[in-house]
């Protein structure tokens, strides 16, 4: 019986031993190796390999290639298949099975069928199957002395138009001004140091680019990008041996400064952009909207770069892999006036602050300025050492943007102030307080701290003295008798604290603490926390225009116009009185803004002054405001902010500027 059990037991283990050592087939290896292939798991793929195979190639040069031809061709989605046969057959020292792969492309899906080739080799003391690969394996067209060809064909950027069709960026072209080296002649090392002073550049940097491995003496050496403009620079240049120029194509900014904040520039992507917008298509060749509207707009103005995969074969021929149609970018037009923002800018030239005008009544933006600008032009082909210094050292800070920021609005909050106490029933159109002092407090009750007023007329002031002598305790009065919760409410609807729906990123418009009686009170006339962007601004004195309704601005030429933003803010009677009060705010020749008084051209408006300082008392930095528009004819309504005009005559240094604008336009 023992016996038995033994011989049962050996049985048992013979059996057990021929199963596990059965040898793997070559479709179970195939199937495990496209497994890898599929997770690119590329350096594993290696060991896979034939003897041969690894004798072509080494490992590091296997991973490396199939690394670069799929980051370069942006492989995605890659799917090798391989189907096993339904019977296994016996395979003795090789074995042949079909598969096919397909994936997508910069330049689309790509998809072959191939057959894949395995020996039976001993491997140390393992006999297994491995593949035997050649770089046909990556695509079967691809010989072993043949290239791939990866092709961009680069889309044209969209132009950006002013409301009439006026280009303010549109695709250009530059001087790139370089040296043919066999031409320099005896007097090299002159040429090069004159060079190196014309552009900006250093004698060490033009000498390494003409050290370069491809230079020739025949080869034009390209060293930097100049304007086509720039005519006496040229002159200088193309004086000197070897020196000439060929043309690129560059972004142009027919307008220059007056539209540098609003349109920006567009300038080489950089590594760190690349790695943000991984997977979208950009390349290191690429240019990218940096600031303003063609950072904005990127999306649409880029288009989309047309691509061409294929393998150059060694005797010329070309095998097509896969190709996407280059897509133009798209053109927009804005609602802009590329006349009125010259004007505009014009008038503001050699001060810092923004303007923005609108019409009132459709919503559209007209001009957007910010004050002092920048070349964009120069932006875009790369700030020389000199420009960039220029800039640093001008304290108005040619690189803020002004229209995007908030500022305290002062006195021109004041006609808002009245629209929030009438919405909210607090106080009426005849609402009159007695004022005799030029510093008020209620009932002795905030210690040091008064509100005052520049004018001295004492008395009953209704709200039409008071928008005409722009009366500090009036509107002080008026924000307190309101309340702060009804206040602030009213504010809301006006649009403080939102987000504006707008093409353009500007920062909302804020009222901040005015939980305090001080701040409440200081908030109706434009001071305490009230901080206003200046396109809100103009918008806010839209519903004088509009029988009360709040006007939406918009940007783009195709915007829905007319779009009320918030109905019914005061009654059309209310809206009706105040414009009236603000046209005498102009008209009274005791008016604040009287200086902006036209012949034969009605205007209306307010002034403001903004004290930025610490406490009261001090004497701070202010800003000067003005809103102007025609009340019989409200198709244009300019606001404007002058930066640091304490002795600069104030308010007057703005409206100056919009009377200015409006009586040119008068002219035209």
């Amino acid at each position: 019986m023992r016996k038995v059990i033994l011989l049962i037991a050996a049985i048992m283990l013979a059996v057990m031993f021929t199963g596990c050592s059965k040898e793997t087939s070559p479709e179970d290896r195939l199937s495990q190796y496209i497994k890898l292939w599929n997770a690119k798991k590329f350096d594993k793929m290696y060991g896979y390999l034939t003897d041969d195979a690894k004798q072509s190639i080494t490992k590091e040069e296997f991973v490396n290639r199939y690394d670069k031809i799929y980051k370069d061709l942006e492989i995605d989605k890659l799917d090798v298949q391989f189907k096993k046969p339904e019977e296994e057959k016996k395979h003795k020292e090789s074995a042949n099975f079909p598969f096919s792969a397909k994936m997508d492309s910069a330049a689309g899906p790509i998809k072959f069928g191939h057959t894949a080739k395995l020996l039976k080799e001993k491997h140390g003391d393992e006999e297994n199957w491995y593949i035997d690969w050649n770089q046909t394996y990556i695509f079967p067209e691809l010989g072993k002395e043949d290239r791939l060809s990866y092709q961009s064909i680069p889309a044209n950027r969209g132009s950006i138009m002013d409301r009439n069709g006026d280009m303010v960026a549109a695709n250009g072209y530059a001087l790139e001004i370089g040296v043919i080296p066999g031409q320099l002649g005896d007097k090299k090392k002159e040429t090069i140091a004159t060079l190196a002073k014309l552009l900006e550049m250093t004698e060490e940097h033009i000498n390494k680019m003409l050290e370069a491995p491809w230079v020739k003496p025949d080869l034009l050496v390209p060293l930097k990008k100049i304007s086509k403009d720039n005519l006496a620079l040229q002159e200088k240049l193309f004086a000197l041996d070897g020196v000439t120029s060929s043309k690129v194509n560059v972004r142009e900014y027919p307008y220059g400064e007056a539209f540098s904040h609003l349109v920006g520039y567009v300038a080489p992507v950089t590594a760190d952009d690349l790695k943000k917008l991984e997977g979208k298509g950009y390349t290191s060749s690429d240019l990218i909207g940096k600031r303003g509207l063609e950072q904005v707009l990127e999306e649409r103005l880029r288009g989309e770069n047309g691509v061409r995969i294929s393998i150059k074969k060694k005797d010329g021929s070309e095998k097509l892999l896969a190709e996407k149609s280059v897509k133009d970018g798209e053109d927009v037009k804005l609602t802009i006036d590329v006349v009125l923002q010259q004007q505009i800018y014009d008038q503001m030239k050699g001060e810092a602050g923004a303007a923005s005008a609108i019409n009132p009544l459709t919503g559209e933006t007209l001009a957007l300025v910010s004050a002092p600008g920048f070349d964009p032009n120069a932006a875009t082909l790369g700030f020389t050492k000199s420009q960039r210094e220029e800039m640093a050292n001008n304290p108005a800070d040619p690189t803020l943007n002004r229209f995007k920021l908030k500022f305290a609005p002062g006195s021109v909050m004041k006609p808002i102030t009245a629209a929030v106490g009438l919405s909210s029933d607090k106080i009426s159109l005849d609402k009159a307080y007695t004022i005799n002092e030029k510093r008020w407090q209620p009932n002795n009750s905030w210690g040091n701290y008064k509100v005052t007023r520049i004018s001295d007329v004492k008395g009953q002031i209704d709200m039409e003295k008071a928008l005409i002598y722009s009366d500090n305790i009036y509107f002080a009065r008026v924000a307190l008798d309101t309340g702060k919760d009804a206040f602030g409410e009213g504010l809301k609807k006006f649009g403080f604290e939102k987000e504006l729906d707008y093409l353009y990123p500007l920062e909302p418009s804020t009222m901040g603490d005015i939980g305090k009686e001080i701040t409440l009170a200081d908030s109706g006339y434009g001071q305490g926390q009230i901080e206003m962007n200046i396109l809100h601004l103009s918008a806010a004195y839209t519903p004088f225009v509009n029988k009360g309704n709040l006007i939406k601005p918009v940007l783009l030429a195709d915007d829905k116009k007319s779009q009320v933003w918030s109905e019914g803010l005061i009654t059309e009677e209310e809206a009706m009185a105040l414009n009236g009060m603000l046209t005498k705010v102009v008209s009274d020749p005791r008016g604040s803004a009287h200086s902006a008084v036209i012949p034969n051209y009605p205007l209306a408006g307010k002034t403001g002054t903004a004290e930025i300082k610490a406490k009261q008392g001090e004497k701070g930095r202010e800003l000067g405001w003005f809103v102007g528009y025609n009340p019989q004819s409200p198709n244009l309504l300019i606001t404007m902010m002058i930066d640091n005009v304490q002795e600069k005559g104030g308010s007057k240094t703005a409206v100056s500027r919009v009377k200015n604008v409006f009586e040119t336009r008068t002219k035209q």
